[in-house]
C-alpha cells in the first residue's frame, strides 16, 4: 500500500528513450523520490535498463502489484497512458505520466475520478514549466515587470520527426501531431503564466498525406499520416488575455518566437518551453533593445523534477503543481483545437484548473520547496 513518507518509492513503466531522462534528473530529488524497480513490455529492455541503474527489473504485472512501491511513472507511448494510469490507479498507487495525459477530455476525465475514488493522486508531464526558464518569466509577471497581461505567441515549428527518431510512426497516428506531442509544452507554459483558458478558435491540416523515413534502423519506410499536422489558433483566457498558437510539423524553417508574453507595460521574451532553462528577455518602455534578465530559479534541473514535487506535495497533502487537473484542462486545448478546426467555430473548454502557484525563487537543485 502507499505511504506518504518521503522519499517515495517508484517503479516506471516503458522502459524507451525518454527513461534516461528520468533517471538521470530524478537522482538529485533523492530526498523526495527514489527509482527502485522498472518494467516494460519487452523484458529485455527492462532487465538492461534495470542493470545499467542498479535496480530491480520486473513484469508490468509484478510491479503493479509490488507492496514495496508508493508511486509508478507511466513512460508508455500515449495512446497507453489512459490504460496504463488505470491501472497503476487501480493497484492503489499514486501515478506520475508523460504527456498528454489523455487522447480525450473524457477519457481523461475517467482517469481523474478514479484517482478521486482510490484517493490517490495523479500527476503529469511536463514540469518544463518548473525549470527556471518559465518561472523566471513567471515570477517577471506576478511582480509587474510588464503591467498586466495582454496577450501571447506560442510558437513550434519544424518539419517532423522522421529525419532522426528511430521509430517515428506514432507521431502521424491519431492521438500523435506537433500539438499532441509538442503542444503541451507550450500551453502548460501559458497556463502557468497566464491562468486556464476558456475558449479556441482555430484551423488545422495536414499538408502530406504520407512520410518517408530517412533516419535509421526504418530508413525508407513510408508513413501514413492520420492527424493534422499543421495547427493555428487564439486562445482565450479567464484573464482577458489571448494567445496566437501554431504547430506544425510542415514547416522547413521559420524565424518566428517560441514563446512571448505581452503585457501594458512591456514584454517578455520566454525560453524554449520545451526546456527547464534558456535565456529570459524583456522590453520596457524606454529601452532600445531587449534586455536579458538573470534566472531567478535553477535552469540546471532536468525531467523529475515534477514527480519530486508530487512526491512532496503528497506528504504535504496539498494540490501538486503537475496535478492531473492542469494536465486535463491542457488535453481539452488541444481537443479544442481540433473540434473548433472541423466545425469552423469557436469552441469553449469544458474544464477549468487552478493556475499552479510560481515557485520560490532560488531553490537549490534538488529541492521543490
Amino acid at each position: 500500500m502507499a505511504t506518504t513518507s518521503l522519499p517515495l518509492r517508484a517503479g516506471i513503466i516503458g522502459c524507451g528513450n525518454i527513461s534516461n531522462a528520468y533517471f538521470k534528473h530524478t537522482a538529485p530529488f533523492a530526498d523526495y523520490v527514489k527509482i527502485t524497480a522498472c518494467a516494460d513490455l519487452d523484458p529485455a529492455r527492462a532487465k538492461a535498463k534495470a542493470a545499467e541503474h542498479g535496480i530491480t527489473p520486473l513484469t508490468v504485472q509484478e510491479l503493479l502489484a509490488s507492496p514495496d512501491l508508493d508511486v509508478v511513472l507511466n513512460l508508455t507511448v500515449p495512446k497507453a497512458h489512459v490504460a496504463v494510469n488505470t491501472a497503476i490507479l487501480k493497484a492503489g498507487k499514486h501515478a506520475y505520466c508523460e504527456k498528454p495525459f489523455a487522447l480525450t477530455v473524457s477519457e481523461g476525465k475517467k482517469v481523474l475520478a478514479l484517482a478521486k475514488k482510490m484517493r490517490r493522486v495523479i500527476g503529469c508531464a511536463p514540469d518544463t514549466v518548473l525549470g527556471g526558464g518559465i518561472q523566471t518569466c513567471r515570477k517577471l509577471i506576478d511582480d509587474g515587470a510588464i503591467g498586466k497581461p495582454v496577450a501571447a505567441v506560442a510558437n513550434m515549428l519544424c518539419h517532423g520527426h522522421e529525419s532522426w527518431h528511430p521509430s517515428p510512426a506514432f507521431y502521424y497516428e491519431v492521438g500523435g501531431g506537433p500539438l499532441f506531442d509538442m503542444g503541451p509544452y507550450y500551453l502548460t507554459s501559458l497556463i502557468t503564466l497566464l491562468g486556464p483558458a476558456l475558449t479556441v478558435k482555430a484551423s488545422a491540416k495536414a499538408t502530406f498525406k504520407t512520410r518517408k523515413i530517412t533516419s535509421k534502423p526504418l530508413c525508407g519506410k513510408i508513413i501514413k499520416v492520420e492527424t493534422p499536422t499543421h495547427l493555428t489558433g487564439v486562445v482565450e483566457f479567464a484573464n482577458g488575455a489571448t494567445a496566437t498558437v501554431t504547430m506544425s510539423f510542415d514547416v522547413w524553417r521559420h524565424h518566428l518566437p517560441l514563446l512571448e508574453v505581452y503585457g501594458t507595460e512591456g514584454s517578455i521574451q520566454c525560453p524554449d518551453p520545451n526546456g527547464f532553462g534558456g535565456e529570459v528577455q524583456t522590453w520596457q518602455p524606454g529601452d532600445q533593445d531587449w534586455r536579458k534578465v538573470p534566472l531567478t530559479h535553477s535552469g540546471e534541473t532536468g525531467r523529475g523534477f515534477g514527480l519530486a514535487e508530487m512526491a512532496y506535495s503528497i506528504q504535504q497533502r496539498r494540490l501538486a503543481r503537475q496535478d492531473g487537473s492542469l494536465a486535463l484542462h491542457v488535453v481539452d486545448l488541444m481537443e479544442a483545437f481540433h473540434k473548433s478546426a472541423k466545425t469552423n467555430r469557436t469552441v469553449k473548454l469544458t474544464t477549468t484548473c487552478k493556475q499552479p502557484k510560481a515557485l520560490p525563487a532560488g531553490l537549490a537543485l534538488g529541492k521543490v520547496a
